[in-house]
């Protein structure tokens, strides 16, 4: 098992919280990471059985996270290392290249955490120290400037720390007791960074006493600053503790570095805070001042870790409370984030500035109370940031801050960069609590959307029905319309809502309200085929057979979509098969035209007129032949005993003229073989034969040509320009000319 001897810190779980959903997505094999975490010790065995009750991986990675979290830092360092290095290589790597670029204001957590990733890593590790050493400041280079020893010595690598047990323990009697004299006289070069039973170097021991004589010349002898002894204390954690102000403005001025954390996470700050050591407080403070640059570090670890006392401390000896970190965040930013109540309190007490950001981390937290606290403890809030803290609030649906923001006095009419107002935001997105709340704190109902759309329209576009319910209970008009003058009842329709027909019919909506282009709700239901619509329609007695601007009735929609089940609705609500539009086509015009069988036997057993002519002087069998749809041809041919075979339309041609010049082969040998016609001619003498020529349609040719029952086609037949079909074969340039013509010569015996 690895040992965390030299790497404590809670950052860990913070890294975990904050690239949760990376992990999550991350991990494909949760059941390999499953195991790994047993074998080392971080799960118990009977893990693996609970787990598999989780279906998904998403859903077991998340659970294996949150089991980690809740076991605190070692587990979650576990994780990290050697688990998820083991089990998913690339991503341990996207976790480590994360951690080492996290920012410098919370470094001393970054090195840490970068330890635990990489304890084994001796190369890297190495590396990293040696990098370390050449960022260290000015003072620090003038220490190793004095020490006498050659090279470079890693600062907290336990490999190359010095000796233990020395035994001549004069010396730390020496350093402890302040008798420079007697230490020059016994200390040797190699002892100055010895260390004793309890891993205390002199440097440990004469900070923990004070003494600045003794500490000084250690310094300049070589003393490191920064090992640890057994609690994971540097010296400077000594002089904090113990209060020593000089002692520690002495290792602070030789590059003593102020966030190293003990095992418990403590930096000398802490220990100093524990003590009220107010003096101390204030010297890092000014450090932290003078070397940040007024990147703040100590509140913002404080606001991390929850440490509400101390971020009073921290404020009460003068930090910045509005300092930000190098990623631009304040102290309030992180206790926000993180749902830190009794820290946020602190903040905002103190006068901790809230802008847009901030209130965006609120709403982005999985803490929902955390924005009560701004709003509650805050002296003031911009008006953008109430405004869009609403629409915010509205959004997740979080009632009582919506209702909290409306008291503190926040626009309820405020609009958005959609021009939406919270109401209508609410209406649409069906954010029913926070509706019920605007419209008992007068949101205004009258607002529309730029489409025109009311509130009444989004809430039922929505499917909303206590939104909807809630807004008729307060008058709003059922029959408003928007830019395309629909009301909400074409929305219902249009969207399928059959549960809200009722309440919008019983406030009063007309039944048969028609739009721009005369489109009745019930028309829209059938044109999209919303059957629970149209079914409520019509049980509120809609017009069945009422007519759009085109003349069309519901029974075209519903027949142009080959919707057997409207169809069928419509019909027994006594809708007319043979209804004609404006171009005189009926239903059965229509479904013949789209080729919907089910529809054609429907409409003909409800004697839809299979006769009927349109404007071009077309029956159902002319748009049949035009698909070429063989079954709706028999079945018309059949309804009609086949006596509509040769009707023409006002070019007078038949359906053969049709499927010739479409091409249909087979479709020709049906026709033919019911008793079609084979040389009749249209307006322009053309026979079946020449218009298969002329479009250059080699099977529909074949078909014709060979027809051998009765009457055969006239090969010589002459057209209005007295041409035979050969002729305008070999006129008229087609893929098939060629053959075409090979076809007619042969059986006009011109060639063999």
């Amino acid at each position: 098992m690895h040992s965390s001897g030299l790497f404590t810190n809670p950052y860990a779980i913070e890294v975990l919280r904050t690239k949760r959903e990376e992990l999550v997505e991350g991990i494909n094999d949760p059941d390999h990471l499953l195991s790994c975490l047993i074998d080392n010790g971080i799960f118990a065995p009977e893990k693996m059985m609970a787990m598999s009750f989780y279906r998904t991986r998403t859903e077991k990675n998340s659970r294996v996270l949150d089991i980690l979290i809740s076991q605190g830092e070692r587990a979650c360092r576990l994780f990290f290392y050697p688990c998820l290095k083991q089990v998913e290589p690339k991503l341990y790597n996207k976790m480590r290249k994360y951690v080492s670029e996290v920012n410098e204001s919370i470094r001393d957590a970054r090195r840490q955490l970068v330890g635990y990733l990489l304890e084994k890593d001796k190369v890297w590790f190495e590396k990293s120290c040696e990098q370390h050493q050449e960022r260290e400041s000015p003072r620090r280079k003038r220490q190793e400037g004095a020490t006498k020893k050659k090279g470079k010595e890693t600062q907290l690598s336990r490999a190359a720390k010095p000796r233990k047990h020395h035994s001549d323990i004069g010396i730390f009697d020496a350093a402890a007791k302040g008798y420079l004299s007697e230490l020059e006289k016994t200390l040797k070069d190699d002892d100055i960074n010895a260390l004793n039973s309890s891993n205390e170097t002199l440097l440990h021991v004469a900070a923990t006493e004070g003494h600045l004589t003794i500490m000084e010349y250690l310094i300049s002898k070589g003393a490191k600053l920064d090992v640890t002894d057994q609690k994971g204390r540097t010296a400077l954690h000594r002089a904090a503790e113990k209060g020593h102000g000089d002692a520690a403005k002495v290792l602070l001025h030789w590059g003593a570095h102020m966030y190293s954390l003990d095992k418990e996470g403590k930096t000398p700050l802490h220990l100093a805070a524990q003590n009220n050591h107010s003096h101390i407080l204030k010297m890092f403070l000014r450090e932290e001042a003078r070397s940040n640059g007024n990147k703040r570090s100590f509140l913002h670890m404080a606001a991390l870790k929850d440490e509400s006392s101390l971020a009073k401390m921290l404020l009460k000896s003068g930090a910045s409370i509005d300092g930000k970190d190098k990623r631009g965040q304040t102290a309030l930013s992180y206790a926000v984030s993180q749902g830190f109540e009794d820290t946020a309190k602190v903040l905002l007490e103190a006068g901790a500035s809230v802008d847009s950001s901030v209130a965006e981390r609120a709403f982005n937290s999985n803490h929902p109370s955390i924005f009560k606290i701004l709003l509650e403890y805050s002296k003031d809030l911009p008006s953008n940031v109430m405004k869009s803290a609403l629409f915010k609030a509205v959004q997740k649906n979080l009632h009582a801050t919506v209702a909290a923001l409306v008291d503190r006095g926040t626009d309820i009419n405020a609009y958005n960069e959609m021009q939406y107002t919270p109401l209508l935001l609410a209406c649409e997105t069906d954010k029913a609590e926070s509706a019920q709340v605007l419209i008992e704190k007068g949101a205004n109902l009258g607002i529309k959307t730029p489409a025109s759309d009311t509130a009444l329209h989004l809430a039922v576009r929505a499917g909303a029905v206590s939104i909807t319910n809630l807004l008729l209970r307060k008058g709003m008009e059922a029959n408003a319309t928007n830019q395309g003058d629909e009301t909400p009842l074409h929305v219902a329709a249009l969207h399928n809502k059959g549960a809200l027909v009722g309440p919008l019919v019983n406030a009063g909506a007309k039944i048969n309200a028609v739009t721009k282009e005369l489109v009745t709700p019930l028309h829209t239901a059938s044109q999209r085929g919303n059957a629970d619509v149209a079914q409520q329609l019509l049980h509120h007695k809609a017009n069945v057979n009422a007519k759009d601007k085109q003349s069309k009735s519901p029974l075209h929609f519903a027949s142009e979509r080959g919707d057997k089940t409207m169809v069928e609705m419509l019909l027994n609500a006594n809708a007319d098969p043979n209804a004609q539009d404006k171009e005189k086509k009926t239903p059965l015009h229509a479904a013949a035209l789209r080729g919907h069988l089910s529809i054609v036997q429907v409409l003909l057993a409800k004697k839809g007129r299979l006769r009927d002519k349109d404007m071009d002087g077309c029956t159902p069998l002319h748009y049949a032949a035009v698909k070429g749809n063989t079954e709706v041809v028999k079945i018309l041919l059949t309804s009609g005993k086949n006596k509509n075979i040769d009707d023409r339309n006002v070019w007078r041609k038949t359906a053969l003229h049709i499927a010739a010049e479409y091409g249909h082969s087979e479709l020709i040998n049906l026709l033919l073989s019911y008793g079609a016609a084979i040389n009749a001619i249209d307006n322009n003498k053309d026979t079946p034969l020449h218009c298969a020529c002329k479009a250059g349609h080699l099977h529909a040719v074949n078909s014709l040509t060979n027809w051998s029952q009765g009457e055969k086609a006239n090969l010589l037949a002459a057209n209005s320009l007295r041409k035979t079909p050969l002729q305008v074969a070999e006129f008229n340039k087609t893929e098939n000319q060629a053959q075409i013509v090979t076809l007619l010569k042969k059986k006009m015996l011109m060639i063999k």
